[in-house]
């Protein structure tokens, strides 16, 4: 049986803000944007090419706005990826190297390398490279 992760829930303080980051500066796809009632409204934005997406909006949980941390995302290649991230207007860190390939691989940021961003409610992101993924 397959297991599949579909949704993280991503506590933020203003769905307004959190959507546009997402969308607008992180290039996340906007799948749905409904209000259920006075006290519920989902937001579901999806990475491209991913097949788990996030929620924002209000009503969603119980977690603090900015808690989530360790969430990460993969990518073919992070010096793109940072680029993007950049242009777009991003505050991402500079690649890090974090230990070391355990034998040959394509390219020497290959399970190693990452960036690190945070959404203005402070919530931490991790962009770690992997070019073998299709």
């Amino acid at each position: 049986m397959n297991w599949t992760l579909e949704v993280v829930v991503v506590p933020v303080s203003d769905v307004d803000r959190a959507k546009d980051f997402y969308a607008r500066q992180v290039g996340f796809d906007v799948d749905f944007d409904m209000t259920f009632d006075a006290d519920t409204r989902f937001v579901q934005l999806t990475p491209p090419g991913s097949g788990c997406s996030i929620v924002i909006g209000t009503g969603t949980g119980t977690m603090a706005p900015g808690s989530l941390s360790g969430v990460q995302l993969v990518v073919k290649d992070l010096r793109q990826a940072r680029a993007e991230l950049v242009e777009r207007g991003v505050d991402v860190s500079e690649i890090q190297v974090l230990g070391t390939n355990p034998g040959p691989v394509p390219d020497p940021l290959d399970n190693v390398g990452f960036v690190h961003f945070s959404d203005p409610d402070g919530n931490r992101w991790a962009v770690q490279q992997i070019s073998s993924r299709e």
